[in-house]
């Protein structure tokens, strides 16, 4: 009968273990059905923009880990993922830019095979420097839209130009040559930086491309995906995000500057530039900064358009808000919507479910990564987009169902609503915030104008996810980004950063309460063994004793 009720006991508790392990969900992550060993999905490969790449080696070595799902990723730059995918290398493509983007005279089309965008994560295209006064990093530069625009077209050669001067009344800038650096490949970034230049600073764009033989569109110079580089100049050109970054980056480089997505400067711990808003401010691409900006953003809403939910950002770049990043955008996955290219149906369950994936849980954390989360409208058309893949029937079909905490039930951006204004010393005039830019947490003393307030300010990333940095000297591998010798360069997807699964505070006390059971199950037992009384032998009983 004991033993009967021990059993039972053991049931019981057993069962009630194995309860609360499910309402706990075993660390809180809702896994796809898709997702269970009996029915593995079939591996997917894709490849393109180097802008989003970090957050997408993030996602597939998240999918990876998690769902044990095979998703891989190649950085070749936006043109190239365009181009593979068109081919049928590759399952998906990456893209910073659609094809065949207005005003731009390179044929970019995709013949023969169907596919459609699904927006997948915003972000801004950062100015990181290389620049010091006297041996001391500069980490509060601040660039007019015209400065940036003269310094890439040559216009501007030395950092104490007097367009730069007026831009930082505090600081005393040296005369070390301008070097631009540039994409050498077809880049997202490249051609957003171009359709900025040429909506907005069109004489000075059309001027350099008269220097350089590019043909004109409509009298102006076309957009491009490839930059230009004049020969002869200081310009330098380098493959891919991860190229320009690292090369401004190394010691020996200073006075380097470059275009880059944000997370690289982070990673990197670098300063960006602050550039100058049609609000009078300079600001940098914090995940606020371009929520705010992107609240302008124009999209094609036509659904039987090819170019359904692309982007057109010229009211990004006038809008008044003072928070505003005008180099804000967002990158696009391509997916298919025909099985040519033996595409088949298991490869487009695994897309489907890898997209719903981007658009849900891979958003939680993405400003830590240097990107800023889609608002729910993108998410909402995105879930639609999934349902074209042929196999794909994500596990994930609606908002509700959607773990995305950046946006709240009545479809309200909490990033816009909560980024800060910036601060005063961020306006156009006589102070400069002193505060640390992207990466680099260091404030920078004045040193001009010493009598006026820099300004301590609140508007500056703190930079405190940034997981790489170069330190010391030595020599560059220019293949591999790397730095040998005393030099020390951690490229920021070669050190992933593990977006946590959700939790609640109900969630971790029901896990605590299994883990507590269980400890008791397997315990109680063993104590009350080793606390009996001990048994007497036969030749004992009775005596007394």
């Amino acid at each position: 009968m004991i033993a009967s009720r021990r059993v039972l006991v053991a049931r019981a508790v057993g069962a009630l273990v194995g309860l609360v392990l499910v309402v706990a969900g075993v660390g809180g992550t809702q896994v796809p059905q898709s997702a269970s060993a009996a029915t593995p999905l079939a591996p997917i490969s894709g490849g393109g923009s180097t802008w989003a790449e970090n957050a997408v080696d993030q996602w597939t070595s998240n999918v990876k880990s998690n769902y044990q799902w095979s998703v891989s990723y190649s950085g070749t730059g936006s043109t190239q993922g365009r181009s593979q995918f068109c081919q049928g290398t590759y399952d998906y493509g990456v893209s910073d830019i659609p094809f065949g983007i207005a005003n731009s005279n390179e044929a970019d089309s995709c013949p023969g095979r169907g596919y459609v965008y699904m927006p997948i994560v915003a972000g801004g295209t950062s100015i990181m420097y290389n620049l010091d006064i006297g041996g001391k990093q500069v980490t509060n530069l601040r660039l007019s839209g015209e400065t940036f625009a003269k310094i890439f077209t040559g216009v501007i050669t030395r950092w104490n130009d007097p367009a730069i001067l007026a831009d930082n009344p505090q600081l005393a800038l040296p005369a070390t040559p301008i070097i631009p650096v540039v994409r050498s490949d077809g880049s997202g970034a490249t051609a957003q930086v171009t359709i900025w230049m040429r909506q907005m600073y069109p004489q000075i764009w059309d001027a350099y491309c008269a220097k350089v033989g590019r043909p004109t569109i409509n009298g102006h110079c076309g957009v491009t995906s490839l930059y230009p580089v004049l020969p002869g100049s200081a310009m330098i050109a380098k493959a891919g995000d991860n190229g320009t970054a690292s090369y401004t980056a190394q010691p020996q480089n200073v006075g380097t500057i470059t275009y880059v997505e944000y997370s690289y400067a982070l990673n990197l711990r670098f300063p960006v530039a602050k550039l100058l808003n049609a609000a009078g401010y300079y600001t940098e691409p914090t995940a606020g900064h371009v929520a705010v900006s992107l609240l302008k953003a124009q999209l094609n809403n036509d659904p039987s358009s090819a170019n359904y939910l692309t982007e057109d950002l010229s009211q990004v770049y006038t809008s008044t808000d003072p928070r505003t990043y005008e180099l804000s955008s967002y990158s696009y996955l391509i997916l298919p919507t025909t099985t040519q290219y033996n595409f088949a149906s298991g490869r487009g369950a695994t897309l489907a479910d890898f997209g719903a994936y981007l658009l849900c849980e891979g958003q939680q954390q993405v400003d830590q990564l240097g990107y800023s989360a889609l608002p729910i409208n993108l998410v909402e058309d995105g879930q639609q987009q999934i349902q074209k893949i042929p196999g794909g029937d994500p596990s994930i079909k609606t908002i509700q169902a959607c773990n995305n905490p950046t946006f709240s039930s009545d479809g309200t951006n909490k990033l816009a609503a909560s980024d800060p204004q910036p601060a005063a010393c961020d306006k156009q005039g006589a102070t400069q915030c002193s505060t640390g830019t992207g990466g680099s947490t260091a404030a920078t003393a004045p040193t001009r104008n010493q009598a006026a307030s820099s300004g301590s300010g609140s508007g500056g990333s703190s930079g405190s996810t940034a997981t790489g940095a170069v330190t010391g000297g030595g020599a560059t591998d220019a293949a591999s980004g790397t730095v040998s010798n005393s030099g020390t360069l951690v490229l920021a997807d070669a050190t992933p950063q593990k977006i946590p699964a959700p939790g609640t505070g109900w969630t971790w006390f029901v896990a605590i309460l299994a883990g507590v059971l269980l400890i008791a199950l397997t315990l109680v037992p063993t104590l009350r063994r080793r606390h009996a009384r001990p048994k007497l032998p036969p030749w004992l009983q009775g005596t007394g004793r």
